[in-house]
């Protein structure tokens, strides 16, 4: 199962890179892969939402050995072969009264997407080819799916499992917004706390000839040897920056001894 770790993971349907020449076109759709150890078989599961909004759900599973096994949906295929090309090609064949009915060929591709490639027969007898493309699903979410590695009808328990897992999906993205607004806020709030605590540091560096009060408005003024000064006297009441090099800014002594930027 070593050269199933690439496709061992969750994926979302990209439906505008999809090309579908035969079968239910979906406007959304999940892919997910994963390894049953102890009967050595890969599951595959599929989860999407036609362009009606009806809703499908389906797995089925396979032993990528290279042989020719049963296959446990007779109305598709009577047996099924899976088989590892390299770490990033898997090859799957259903066959149905010894005759190839559906090839599905699943591609990592250099980028990282999922490319998968389903060949196949009609009711009548013609050929058809479907392209899907997935990206990795980077959500909470618990499965994922393919839109297309089976011909899949939809169910009464597809549509509730969908349902359950839109509702999941919608609460938890909810959830993962408001950290994510907590996050930013707090990120905000630590960039004001580093900028104050700059310019406490550039403040109490400076030359002190009265004691601060809290509340106070004061002026930073650099001075022609470049150093700084804080001043009691405004840069209006000067007449400009008056006998200092530049005028910094007006600052205020907060209640816990750190100095806040204000506007004048």
């Amino acid at each position: 199962m070593v050269q199933a770790y690439n496709f061992l993971a969750a994926w979302q349907l990209f439906p505008e890179k999809c090309d579908f020449q035969f079968g239910i076109a979906p406007k959304s759709g999940n892919y997910k892969m994963e390894t049953d150890n102890k009967q050595h078989q890969l599951i595959v599961t599929t989860n999407w939402v036609a362009q009606d909004n009806g809703a499908f759900y389906s797995e089925y599973r396979f032993t990528p050995d290279g042989e020719w096994h049963p296959f446990d949906n007779q109305d598709l295929a009577d047996s099924v072969m899976g088989q590892f090309k390299n770490a990033s090609c898997l090859e799957i064949q259903f066959q149905k009264a010894e005759q190839t009915v559906l090839t599905v060929l699943k591609e990592i591709m250099p980028n990282g997407y999922l490319k998968i490639t389903q060949t196949g027969l009609q009711p009548d007898g013609a050929s058809f080819t479907n392209v899907e493309m997935y990206h990795k699903q980077m959500s909470v979410l618990p499965y994922a799916s393919s839109v297309g590695s089976v011909a899949i009808k939809p169910t009464e328990e597809g549509v509730i499992k969908h349902k359950a897992l839109l509702a999941m999906e919608q609460q938890t993205d909810m959830q993962l917004d408001q950290i994510r607004q907590q996050i930013e806020l707090l990120a905000k709030q630590a960039q004001e706390l580093r900028k104050r605590k700059e310019l406490s540091l550039m403040i109490y560096d400076a030359r002190l000839s009265f004691q601060p009060v809290i509340g106070q408005t004061y002026y930073m003024y650099e001075k022609k040897d470049g150093n700084h000064l804080l001043s009691l006297v405004s840069p209006k009441e000067w007449g400009g920056s008056g006998p200092f090099k530049q005028f910094i800014s007006a600052v205020k002594l907060l209640a816990d001894h750190t100095w806040v930027e204000v506007e004048i």
